[in-house]
């Protein structure tokens, strides 16, 4: 369970930076520190999100 729980954290993350990156950057923010504390807000909201989606997977 937990091979595919990093899997999906790894998806989850990299979309939820990515997502978080690119609202920073819409929104006319420039600088590092914006981005990164955007890209690791994406990347800590992907953790509850891949242990849900793990848990429903394993539940089929």
């Amino acid at each position: 369970m937990m091979r595919l729980f990093f899997l999906i954290f790894t998806l989850a993350a990299t979309a939820l930076a990515g997502i978080g990156v690119t609202a920073v950057l819409a929104a006319g923010m420039d600088g590092w520190q914006p981005i990164v504390v955007s890209a690791g807000i994406g990347a800590v909201l992907a953790l509850p999100a891949a242990w849900i989606a793990t848990q429903k997977i394993r539940a089929l």
